[in-house]
């Protein structure tokens, strides 16, 4: 009979370490493969757009106005067709995915900072600084956010810079509910008990200790506030309070489709496809990064 003290020992040797175990997951995520692989695309669009668009997204030619795709009656000289102003719909879909992902990563860059660290602060201080935190947190939530970003969109304008800090600043409570709780949980933790002992500041222990092991959380909750703010902005932009023409936004896009969307509906298909197919890989990407890098190892 073997040594079950030799049997453990073995299996412990030839066991794949953490990061092995996680490239082994990513693998055979198919959510997190589909999810990465169309960001990436876009992304890889978005970059080099003036190489892959083959017009100039804002020159119009009203002679070929509302020129039906490829697979209709059109032809390869316009893959997509054009709009009701003759300009390349192709080109104008490449150059607005731009507007989607700056908009969405630049506000949840804001949102996710700010957030993690009220929250941060509040559950590892706790006492009248978590206090003001759960005020600010709950004052927040009472707020009507689409409605603060209509009423102040309408005032300051429909900018690119101007949607970013709007949406940023009105998307932060999402971060801060769940870093506060998570930091409440760890914060008795040997780890940070060792931290303060050896004289660590507050803020590297929250920096250092805390912020990693919240940071599968926050990916979660970015994943999820980028597809709610890519919507947003597009939301905003079909209601002629976001991005102005002749900026090629999604959203703008199918805006200017509603003319049309009873004889030409594909104008405001190809535009609503492509922010549902980056809506839902950014989502799939978030839940296949979170089920990767779980501890519990869930696929």
């Amino acid at each position: 009979m073997s040594d079950p003290s030799k049997t453990a020992l073995i299996e412990e040797v030839i066991a794949p370490s953490p990061r092995e175990e996680m490239r082994r997951r990513a693998k055979s995520h198919v959510g997190l493969i589909f999810g990465c692989t169309i960001v990436l695309a876009v992304i890889l669009a978005a970059i080099f757009a003036p190489l892959l668009a083959p017009y100039d997204p804002y020159d119009q030619d009203l002679t070929k106005r509302l020129i039906d795709p490829v697979w209709k009656t059109g032809d390869w000289a316009h893959i997509l067709g054009t709009d009701g102003l003759g300009r390349d719909y192709l080109s104008r879909l490449i150059y607005g995915s731009r507007i989607s992902l700056i908009v969405g990563f630049g506000a949840a860059i804001i949102a996710g900072t700010l957030g993690s660290l009220i929250g941060l602060m509040g559950g590892y201080f706790g006492g009248r600084v978590d206090a003001v935190v759960v005020y600010l947190i709950n004052v927040k939530l009472a707020l009507p956010g689409l409605l603060i970003a209509l009423s102040l969109v309408s005032i300051v304008g429909g900018s690119v810079t101007a949607l970013v800090l709007i949406l940023g600043f009105l998307t932060w409570d999402r971060y801060a509910v769940v870093t506060r709780s998570v930091a409440q949980q760890v914060r008795g933790n040997d780890f940070i008990t060792a931290a303060r002992a050896v004289g660590a500041s507050q803020t590297r222990i929250i920096l250092s200790e805390l912020l990693p092991n919240v940071m599968n959380q926050i990916i979660v909750i970015a994943s999820l506030e980028i597809a709610i703010v890519i919507l947003i902005e597009a939301a905003l932009s079909f209601l002629g309070l976001g991005i102005k023409p002749p900026e090629p936004s999604w959203g703008l896009m199918i805006s200017e489709a509603r003319n049309f969307m009873f004889f030409k509906p594909h104008l405001i298909a190809i535009p609503g496809f492509a922010i549902f197919l980056l809506v839902i890989a950014i989502n799939m990407a978030g839940d296949g990064i979170r089920d990767v890098t779980a501890p519990e190892g869930r696929n």
